[in-house]
């Protein structure tokens, strides 16, 4: 049986795919299992430089799948239910994800893209976080990224009335870096991936993306940031990396990262 997930990877990027096109890619505990081992496997390759979270045409994700009906939320018969399926969060890579919305995504399909760390949306497609009309809450810790990527009033607008709405205005909420028309939306989120994947040091991103969001995560002032960028800073400076960066941009090449996450890594502490 298949999973409902898909992963190639080539030169760096691998390339995650939301794989039911026939129920367009309606979300599954199957796939919420399989994207969260994907995640993690992907984490741990160091040929691994980017990842892109994508749905298989016509649709990013449908949302829940629906197929039992008045059931489908009913009372869970275990206590091992969760309302965010897929661990780890993308948040929580070391990778940079780039979300390529390449169609309509709903309730759960828009809240796993929050959790990327850039989202581009396709233009005309259809957008919400509908849970409220179908009488639950939304998921996937969407009212912590959705107010800290768009901010509170974004977040009330979206999450307390489930509306509809279209890349354009997902652009000036502020949940997508841009949108573009469908058809385009996984070659530029490719486009992003690969320069990441050649051009930034592996170690730099995986750092940089932990402070960002452990700065909204954990509530960081100014001085507890700038006390953590000092002290990762130390980290990185001396290393091979830190020579091979501005080496490789005074003589005009791609640089040749040596930094591996699966030896060299070390968590970030709380400031």
């Amino acid at each position: 049986m298949t999973t409902g997930v898909s992963v190639t990877v080539e030169q760096g990027v691998a390339v995650v795919t939301l794989d039911r096109p026939e129920r367009r890619n309606a979300f599954t505990k199957e796939m919420g299992r399989a994207l969260g081992e994907a995640y993690r496997t992907l984490d741990d390759d160091d040929d691994v430089r980017a990842i892109v979270l994508t749905g298989a045409p016509p649709a990013f994700c449908a949302g829940a799948d629906l197929a039992g009906g008045d059931g489908t939320f009913a009372a869970p018969d275990s206590d091992t239910f969760t309302a965010s399926p897929v661990n780890p969060p993308a948040f929580d890579l070391r990778k940079p994800v780039v979300a390529a919305v390449n169609g309509h995504a709903i309730g759960i399909g828009l809240t796993l893209a929050m959790q990327a760390d850039i989202r581009i949306f396709a233009t005309d497609a259809k957008y919400s976080i509908p849970q409220v009309r179908r009488g639950v809450i939304p998921d996937a810790m969407s009212h912590w990224t959705v107010p800290h990527i768009a901010g509170m009033a974004a977040a009330a607008d979206i999450l307390l009335t489930g509306r509809t709405f279209d890349g354009a205005e997902a652009v000036r909420l502020g949940l997508a870096s841009r949108s573009l028309p469908a058809d385009e939306v996984l070659p530029a989120a490719l486009d992003i991936a690969r320069d990441i994947a050649v051009n930034v040091a592996p170690m730099s991103a995986a750092l940089s993306k932990r402070l960002l969001w452990q700065t909204v995560r954990r509530g960081y002032g100014p001085e507890q940031v700038a006390a953590l960028e000092t002290e990762l800073h130390l980290r990185v400076m001396g290393k091979p990396d830190a020579a091979e960066g501005v080496r490789a941009f005074t003589e005009r090449r791609a640089p040749r990262w040596t930094s591996r996450l699966s030896t060299q890594w070390r968590e970030v502490a709380p400031a």
